[in-house]
């Protein structure tokens, strides 16, 4: 029998709660019925630490802790938010497995943007119909105005909240001795990860004003 890692349970434990946490302080809202939160970006440093089916267990995790507990917009919501947790967090850590550098990163995580866009598009043409009970041509018709360019810019700003805390999050599991020395390896702030976090801060104070300024979008605070 395979014996139980409790440091990575732990972790992912971790992980899962402030990812739940954040669910609970506040998230974005755009167009009435669009909302977002830095949840994915929590869940995909699971990923990126320990893997893509580690990402997608705390993805499944959260989502199906929210749907049960606080979530009003049904199994319709939940599917649609395990599918942007689960793409986002899945597809950065499955590039990051096989290429553990800062450029394998940030590889993992343009590719994670344009595929978490692209699967939010394809749930919105036949999830979004049934969930606000209108016709696809609909559907189709929001989305060059307003679906594209949101899940563009929610995934741009997790995204970009990943690589801004990745480093800290991790150099804090490693002092705090719940990363093993081959997972914990080369996770010291050094010039290169310090330019990448402040780029990302960039990137994600863009996405903010865009959010805000070009698409109407608001702050709910719990």
């Amino acid at each position: 029998m395979k014996k139980i890692n409790t440091k990575k349970l732990t972790v992912m434990g971790v992980i899962c709660a402030l990812a739940f946490i954040c669910v609970l302080l506040f998230r974005f809202e755009v167009g009435g019925f669009l909302t977002f939160d830095i949840k994915d970006a929590v869940l995909t440093i699971a990923s990126l630490i320990y893997g893509p089916l580690a990402g997608l267990i705390c993805s499944f995790t959260v989502t199906f802790l929210e749907f049960v507990l606080i979530s009003d917009t049904g199994v319709y919501g939940f599917i649609m938010n395990f599918l942007s947790s689960a793409a986002l967090s899945c597809i950065a850590g499955l590039i990051y497995k096989y290429r553990r550098t800062m450029l394998g990163a940030v590889i993992g995580i343009v590719f994670a943007v344009f595929g978490v866009t692209a699967v939010m598009l394809l749930a919105n043409l036949f999830i979004t119909p049934l969930f606000l009970n209108m016709e696809r041509s609909a559907v189709v018709g929001m989305i060059l105005p307003l679906l594209l360019p949101f899940n563009i810019i929610k995934a741009v700003f997790n995204s970009a909240l990943v690589l801004l805390i990745y480093k800290p999050f991790t150099v804090t599991l490693k002092k705090a001795k719940l990363l093993d020395v081959e997972g914990s390896a080369g996770y010291k702030l050094n010039f290169k990860s310090v330019l990448l976090m402040v780029i990302s801060l960039i990137v994600l104070i863009g996405a903010l004003l865009f959010l805000f300024l070009n698409m109407g979008g608001t702050i709910d605070l719990f």
